[in-house]
């Protein structure tokens, strides 16, 4: 099963169920492991869709890395974070090393995810390395992986 039919049959799952704001929340599959990153309004709706995820057939692995955020306080978080995200793009884009590399950055609350497949390790670090010198970054999490060489 590929991780294109995990990640679609997740979010369709995720928009189908009540319980839980499908569009506020970013589906990524990898292997068979699949990642949950958004906002969400409570913890019972955090539990909900780590349970719609871990019902899906096909997926190995779910890691939650949903963010309760009361929707009160969201519209500060949420501008701050596009802030954030721009930022930690801009920087990316000054590196040599990591100007065509194909890495996305997304933040959540402060938490900046980075994804993509990148060429080997120092690349990985020294990305994880230049988001960390954004202002505002509460935290790095690097979820790139390394290209297998052939």
């Amino acid at each position: 099963m590929s991780d294109s039919w995990i990640t679609a049959k997740t979010k369709i799952a995720l928009f189908a169920d009540s319980r839980v704001k499908g569009r506020d929340i970013t589906v990524a599959t990898t292997d068979g492991a699949v990642i949950l990153r958004g906002k969400v309004d409570t913890d019972a709706a955090k539990q909900a869709a780590d349970g719609i995820a871990n019902g899906i057939e096909g997926g190995k692995t779910v890691k939650n890395d949903l963010q309760v955020v009361a929707p009160s306080g969201r519209e500060a978080i949420n501008d701050k974070d596009e802030a954030i995200t721009a930022r930690v793009n801009e920087q990316m884009t000054k590196d040599a090393q990591l100007k065509n590399a194909g890495i996305k950055a997304q933040t959540n609350a402060g938490v900046v995810s980075l994804s993509g497949e990148v060429q080997d390790l120092t690349t990985s670090a020294q990305a994880s390395w230049s988001a960390w010198q954004v202002p505002g970054v509460k935290s790095v999490k690097n979820d790139l992986t390394v290209k297998e060489k052939a």
